[in-house]
C-alpha cells in the first residue's frame, strides 16, 4: 500500500446492497444507454470510430464495439487523460478538498463537469456508476495482483458486472514505463498524439530528466528522503516499489533507503516512525507527500520535525506519490527535485 495510506487501510463500510439499486437495473441502466454519444469528448478530440481494444497490464484485453464514450475513471486517471484531449463522465478517489477546491490529484480537470462517485477511501456509488452507463472504468494497481486503486474490495464483482475494467500497474517499476502506458490508453481512445501539446510535454519531460540527472551527477553527497506525515507518525519511503522514487534512483538520486526489516509493517513501502524518531535519518533535502491525506510541512507542528536540519535549511519539497500520469504533469515532479539539488547545501 502507498505511503501515507496507513491511517486508510481498513475499507470504511459496506456499501449496504439495500441502500444501492437492484443489480438488474442497475445492468439495465447501463446497458440501453451503451453506444450513444455521451459527449465524453472522445470523437471530438480525436475522431477514432470502430472496434476497441486494449491489453492492460493484468493481461487483461478488453474489447469493444466502438470506442468508450462513457469512461469511469480513478480522479489521477481522469486528469491525464484530460491533460491528453479525453473527458472522462465520472471519476473515483480524491476529487475535490474539503473547502471544495480541486485535489492536488484531479490536476486541471474541471471538477464541476465530472460525476463523482466517492471522494475518499472505500467510497463509492455504485447508483451513480450505473446511471453513467459506463463502458469501461480505469484505475492504476500498486500490487502484483491486480487489485483495482480505490475500487471497494466489498462491491467490486457488482462494479465488474457494470462495465470492463482497465489496470494501469504502478508498482515496481520505474515512472517511465506507466507514463507510457497512458500514452497508449490515451491514444487508443482518441487522443491525437501528434499534436504539438503533447510532443512539447514529452519533450519537456526528457530535458527535465537530463537535469535531474546532471544535478544529481554534480552532487552525489546529498542525501534526500522521501516522508509523509501523520498525527501519530512519520512515513520514510524506500525507492524499491514507487514509480516516482525507482526513476529518480535511477537518474543518480541518493535516497535514504530504510532497511527490508523496517519497511514490513508498511507493506514495504515504508518505514513509520515516531515524532520523537523523526531523526533517525540523516537527509540534506526532505520531499513530503503533497496528498490531502497526509499533513502538510506548513501545518507541521512537532518541535522535532522542526529540528531538523532540512527542516531549518528550508530544504523541504513537495513530492507526488501517485503522480498524474502525462508528460505535462511529471515535469514539474523532476524539474523541482532537480533545482533543489542545484540549491541545497549539504547540512547532514
Amino acid at each position: 500500500m502507498p505511503l501515507a495510506r496507513a491511517t486508510h487501510l481498513t475499507r470504511r463500510g459496506l456499501l449496504a446492497a439495500g441502500g444501492a439499486l437492484g443489480l438488474g437495473a442497475a445492468l439495465a441502466a447501463c446497458g440501453d444507454d451503451k453506444g450513444k454519444d455521451s459527449g465524453s469528448g472522445t470523437e471530438a478530440k480525436g475522431g477514432k470510430s470502430g472496434p476497441w481494444s486494449f491489453k492492460d497490464d493484468r493481461g487483461t484485453t478488453v474489447k469493444l464495439d466502438k470506442v468508450p464514450a462513457n469512461i469511469v475513471a480513478f480522479t489521477g486517471v481522469g486528469a491525464a487523460l484530460y491533460d491528453y484531449g479525453i473527458q472522462v463522465k465520472g471519476v473515483f478517489g480524491p476529487t475535490k478538498t474539503t473547502a471544495g477546491k480541486p485535489d492536488v490529484q484531479a490536476g486541471d480537470m474541471d471538477i464541476s463537469k465530472v460525476t463523482v462517485l466517492g471522494n475518499a477511501w472505500g467510497q463509492f456509488s455504485i447508483e451513480k456508476y450505473a446511471s453513467l452507463a459506463p463502458d469501461v472504468l480505469i484505475t492504476t494497481m500498486f500490487d502484483d495482483a491486480g487489485t483495482l486503486w480505490y475500487v471497494p474490495e466489498e462491491a467490486k464483482k457488482k462494479i465488474a458486472q457494470l462495465a470492463p475494467s482497465v489496470g494501469i500497474s504502478v508498482y515496481d517499476r520505474q515512472l517511465t514505463q506507466p507514463l507510457q502506458r497512458m500514452w497508449d490508453l490515451a491514444e487508443s481512445l482518441g487522443a491525437d498524439m501528434k499534436a504539438a501539446k503533447a510532443a512539447d510535454a514529452k519533450k519537456r519531460f526528457e530535458d527535465a530528466a537530463a537535469r535531474l540527472r546532471a544535478a544529481a551527477k554534480a552532487k552525489p553527497g546529498l542525501k534526500v528522503m522521501a516522508g509523509s506525515a501523520s498525527d501519530q507518525l512519520f512515513y520514510v519511503s524506500g525507492t524499491n516499489l514507487s514509480i516516482d522514487l525507482e526513476y529518480f534512483k535511477a537518474l543518480g538520486v541518493n535516497f535514504v533507503e530504510p532497511p527490508e526489516s523496517a519497511k514490513k509493517q508498511g507493506g514495504g513501502w515504508y518505514e513509520s516512525l515516531s515524532w520523537e524518531n523523526v531523526d533517525k535519518y540523516k537527509a540534506d533535502i526532505i520531499m513530503m507527500d503533497d496528498r490531502s491525506s497526509a499533513i502538510q510541512p506548513a501545518d507541521i507542528t512537532k518541535a522535532t520535525w522542526k529540528k531538523l536540519p532540512a527542516v531549518k535549511a528550508g530544504q523541504v519539497i513537495s513530492r507526488s506519490p501517485e503522480p498524474i500520469l502525462s508528460y505535462d504533469k511529471c515535469v514539474p515532479l523532476l524539474t523541482n527535485l532537480a533545482e533543489a539539488l542545484e540549491k541545497a547545501k549539504k547540512v547532514s
